[in-house]
């Protein structure tokens, strides 16, 4: 499916609900084969939340296909292997055999695991040969995507000996690593992070049984970008977001401050955004923390004719695409003259956006979202549009409420 969007202007003040965090759903469900008492409220709708809800209910199957759901094949490799006894291929689509997890497979080999290689040795499919561990300690590199990390964490909760993480290096997503400590505090574990050792003690009963998951603020960051993009004076509401937010992208409120985005807080856990003056020659800015940004940050500075500078971005090479070298494919064909590296990105200024083009999204969500809100300034085509489901299957349907003008071929 193709997205064509004609030159837009927003309506004003509107109020939109978005679904609920990707990130917090997926640890919760996990959490929640392993205390079944538990609750969850607003539970994300997103392709990967709808992946993992599928897998779970699948109790007998011999082949489990998670198609595009990174997260889900990262938390699930750690439950299948350690809480269970099932024995089962876990596969995903041909980009997910093209993502590493050999990092994720030889830490939980530590801990007793017994899982082996279908194809390439450090890429799914896994075989995996289930059994219940007593848990234990487990070395692994600092500086790799922190859903590893919280895969073992979330299992911990269930072995005798809990698990103590020794991270060897610079940590990479720590507000991640802190979401789920939050969550596991919540329930009742007792856990430890100081310096590179993380701890988290084995849990017998939950303290807390019922749990609302907080609207995603990754997905919020689109619509900053559509208010950055807008005329002086724009707003627009969001629902619900939390001032205190365990999402590590809540940060986008204080990044698009820079860009002239100013974020209210409001009684009702709504969020009221407003386009004020801002004069800005070039934005930069580490995100390490927050690698999910890069792209929507990114297009909207190339949208303003600012420029741009994002580092700490190694990690998304190993995404649903290489982001980076996406980036700089497609921003190239709009007229942008931008260098990237293995962990940053560095676009000029300029005044030109070439009408009309037609962004690949290479199968990845935050592509196609990225680059909507370019639609304030040009005429743009969207390619495999439909792949925003991934983690907001309403995205196109609050697209047009705000007045966009989009067509589908």
């Amino acid at each position: 499916m193709k997205k064509i969007l004609s030159h837009s202007q927003i309506n004003n003040c509107k109020s939109l609900v978005i679904s609920g965090s990707k990130s917090e759903s997926n640890r919760l469900l996990i959490l929640q084969q392993l205390f079944p008492q538990l609750h969850i409220k607003n539970l994300s709708d997103s392709d990967d939340v709808c992946a993992m809800v599928n897998a779970l209910k699948s109790t007998t199957e011999e082949v489990v296909d998670i198609h595009h759901a990174g997260t889900t094949m990262r938390f699930l490799t750690a439950y299948y292997s350690l809480c269970t006894n099932r024995s089962l291929v876990l596969t995903g689509s041909k980009r997910m055999q093209e993502r590493p997890i050999g990092v994720l497979v030889d830490a939980l080999r530590q801990l007793g695991a017994e899982i082996s290689y279908k194809g390439a040795d450090g890429y799914p499919p896994l075989r995996i040969k289930g059994h219940l561990s007593e848990g234990g300690r487990v070395v692994l590199p600092a500086n790799i995507s922190s859903q590893y990390i919280t895969a073992l964490l979330l299992v911990g909760t269930h072995f005798k000996q809990g698990v103590e993480i020794e991270l060897v290096g610079d940590i990479t997503s720590r507000p991640y690593i802190e979401m789920t400590l939050s969550l596991l505090n919540q329930l009742g574990v007792e856990t430890f992070f100081e310096g590179n050792t993380i701890v988290a003690k084995q849990l017998e009963k939950p303290l807390k049984n019922s749990f609302t998951v907080e609207s995603d603020w990754s997905s919020a960051s689109y619509f900053y970008s559509i208010i950055a993009l807008s005329p002086v004076g724009t707003t627009m509401r969001l629902s619900s977001y939390k001032e205190n937010s365990l999402q590590g992208d809540s940060n986008v409120a204080k990044l698009y401050a820079r860009l002239g985005v100013e974020t209210t807080f409001l009684e009702d856990d709504c969020i009221a955004l407003q386009k004020v003056e801002k004069e800005l020659s070039k934005f930069s800015a580490d995100l390490i923390e927050t690698p999910d940004l890069a792209q929507t940050i990114a297009v909207t500075c190339f949208g303003l004719g600012v420029e741009c500078e994002l580092k700490g971005l190694h990690t998304l090479k190993i995404k649903e695409t290489d982001r980076l070298v996406a980036l700089q494919n497609e921003l190239t064909k709009l007229g942008a003259v931008i260098t990237v590296t293995d962990e940053s990105l560095f676009i000029n200024s300029s005044q030109v956006i070439n009408s009309g083009i037609a962004i690949e999204t290479y199968q990845d969500h935050r592509m196609a979202m990225a680059f909507a809100p370019l639609a304030l300034k040009t005429d743009i085509v969207i390619l495999e549009a439909e792949v925003v489901s991934k983690s907001f299957i309403n995205f196109w349907d609050c697209l047009t409420e705000l007045g966009f003008n989009t067509a589908e071929i």
